[in-house]
């Protein structure tokens, strides 16, 4: 027998409509919210930004496509990863089917990533994504808009990371965004992921993830938004389907895999 609460249909719908006018405030506060995300100032970018993609060396202002707006998505896939970062590819998982709309409403979506070219384009094959992959390999894009760092920051100086310091200890912290769970193997979920991505927690977490939006305006390029760790939920659509699931996200450990590794599981 459930032990959860239970009643009649009546006092289902009771519950519902109280339900539905907090998720209506709800609503209607992320409509604000946007509007103050459109209301920040735009940072013009003069930087010329150097990338690799499957068309050939392109600069930022090449990436637009054509279009007037741009958002970048951060992926984690570092120069000595294997693979990508497999919740970064959860939320990847998402971008084809809502690519070609965005490309229809003056928006290019592309993910950037540190990884060689040729290391992401063999992983997009893998995951069967067709989205604009660039590399940002020996530039300094993903480190100016903090979704990369260096082992000397990591270390010595600390990171700037979701507009919050992160001193440096010698070892990297475990990211506020990722629960703490503890493991039959005493490996905890960020050391999981690592190990999932062939590298070590310090290598691992010199990426992060995070999206950023440019606008191109009479030639000129500025920065408009950019938002990291759990100002991400909204766009990972796994989680946006769990939250309104019975028992919700219930998580007590890292479950979610690559897309072609859950039958080897």
């Amino acid at each position: 027998m459930t032990t959860h609460q239970t009643g009649t249909r009546e006092e289902w719908l009771a519950a519902r409509l109280k339900l539905l006018a907090a998720e209506k405030e709800h609503t209607h506060r992320s409509d604000e919210l946007a509007q103050q995300r459109r209301a920040l100032p735009w940072v013009r970018v003069d930087k010329d930004y150097r990338f690799a993609t499957e068309k050939g060396e392109a600069t930022l202002s090449d990436l637009f496509d054509g279009r007037t707006q741009l958002m970048v998505y951060h992926f984690m896939y570092g120069p000595d990863y294997t693979a990508g970062c497999p919740s970064c590819s959860s939320i990847a998982d998402g971008f084809n089917g809502i690519a070609v709309h965005l490309a229809n409403h003056d928006i290019t979506l592309t993910a950037i990533s540190r990884a060689p070219l040729l290391k992401l384009l063999a992983y997009r094959k893998r995951m069967g994504w067709t989205f604009p992959w660039a590399s940002a390999h020996g530039g300094e894009f993903n480190y100016d808009y903090n979704a990369a760092f260096t082992e000397e920051q990591q270390q010595q100086k600390g990171i700037e990371y979701n507009y919050q310091r992160e001193e440096p200890t010698g070892q990297p912290r475990l990211s506020k965004s990722m629960p703490a769970w503890d493991q039959p193997d005493g490996m905890s979920p960020v050391a999981q992921i690592a190990a999932g991505v062939g590298t070590d927690v310090p290598t691992f977490t010199r990426e992060r993830p995070g999206v950023s939006t440019f606008i191109k305006e009479n030639g000129v390029i500025y920065h408009t938004y950019s938002a990291y760790a759990r100002g991400l939920d909204g766009l990972w659509g796994m989680y946006q389907w769990l939250d309104r699931a019975p028992l919700g996200r219930n998580e007590n450990s890292v479950w979610w895999r690559r897309h072609d590794e859950y039958a080897a599981a």
